[in-house]
């Protein structure tokens, strides 16, 4: 039996129950639907020249969902801060996004600080720590959510809160014109591709992980999925702790190709996972189609991963779960407890 096939030993591995959070991803984003209602938006938060968002790993991983598949929608310039300062342009006409799952990282905490110094409007998206208790403080509106639907307890599975939710902020400060009836028809879309692709079906995640095995795996995207290829390598590094990353097209072709000569092991060592979409350009595919070629040429391993909703952002979360499934089976088939992170937490340890 295949250990993907093997119930008793994937409970086993998964110690915390990473499962359990990629199954209640649905719940997830029922819940912060819910939430965002009790939000009560200031009258001068209505006009920005541009959004920051800070937020690190997975809390930010949302800004870059919305820049990929709302970038046509999105008529003021957007920031994703990954560290402890605010770009020099931030002012009081500025609107700072802080996104922390746990409330309490340091890095969002320093932009917190700065913002405030810079009276810049500021908005919060958080599970609590010190991040709820400043929004109380200075009033600031907030996106709090419960942990209630992540029960292994990474901020990383905690993607529907983190990520849905920042969507349902951006909606709620006007910055989206995304329908309320969009949104809400996620959980439904969730709950389907769930018994596609779970752990009680034999399903194309399956066998697209078990080719991951021995392999550094890179995610190829392109257009409205473009952040989705971020948070698919955000995931593949953690849970199944596999080194590896994204490229996107057009701009890939423009300097990577020339890569998959050297070192020699590329065609032993690499796996390349096209996200493909029926939504793309008709250049993207025909791009997609000579890099493969490329591929080929040089004997590098790759393999597709097809969307089939109709949507952006319907695709989009199609990828979402796609990627949950996968990095957490490509840890299974390693042996590996997707959960642990023992070098973060050694790091995270150590900075205390």
């Amino acid at each position: 039996m295949k250990i993907l096939d093997n119930l008793a030993k994937i409970k086993q591995l998964d110690s915390k129950n990473m499962l359990g959070s990629i199954e209640l991803l649905g719940e997830q984003i029922k819940e912060v639907g819910k939430a965002v209602k009790n939000i009560k938006i200031p009258k001068n938060y209505k006009k920005f020249e541009n959004v920051v968002v800070c937020g690190m790993g997975g809390s930010a991983l949302g800004a870059h969902l919305i820049k990929s598949v709302y970038k046509n929608d999105l008529k003021i310039p957007l920031s994703i801060v990954n560290g402890y300062q605010l770009p020099g342009f931030a002012n009081k006409n500025t609107l700072v996004i802080l996104s922390s799952y746990s409330g309490n990282t340091e890095e969002v905490l320093s932009c917190a600080t700065e913002a405030k110094k810079k009276k810049c409007k500021i908005t919060v998206i958080s599970a609590g720590g010190k991040l709820e208790a400043l929004a109380k403080k200075e009033k600031y509106p907030a996106l709090i959510f419960t942990t209630n639907n992540n029960p292994c307890g990474s901020p990383r599975m905690g993607l529907g809160y983190s990520i849905v939710g920042q969507i349902y902020l951006f909606a709620k400060l006007g910055l989206l014109k995304t329908k309320t009836e969009d949104l809400k028809r996620i959980p439904k879309l969730i709950g389907g591709l769930n018994k596609k692709f779970g752990v009680k079906t034999k399903n194309l995640v399956k066998d697209v992980a078990e080719k991951t095995k021995d392999k550094s795996v890179w995610f190829i995207g392109s257009s409205h999925l473009g952040g989705s290829a971020h948070i698919a390598a955000n995931q593949m590094n953690e849970n199944a702790k596999r080194f590896g990353g994204y490229f996107l097209l057009p701009e890939l072709n423009h300097h990577l190709l020339e890569g998959m000569i050297n070192p020699k092991s590329n065609k032993n060592n690499l796996l390349f996972i096209f996200l493909e979409s029926d939504l793309y350009s008709d250049k993207i595919k025909q791009r997609i189609s000579l890099t493969k070629e490329v591929l080929k040429m040089n004997k590098i391993n790759f393999v597709t991963i097809k969307t089939h909703e109709k949507s952006a952002l319907a695709q989009a979360m199609e990828i979402l779960l796609v990627s949950s499934y996968l990095s957490f089976y490509s840890a299974i088939v390693e042996d590996i407890d997707p959960t642990a992170i023992p070098f973060v937490d050694f790091l995270k340890k150590k900075l205390k």
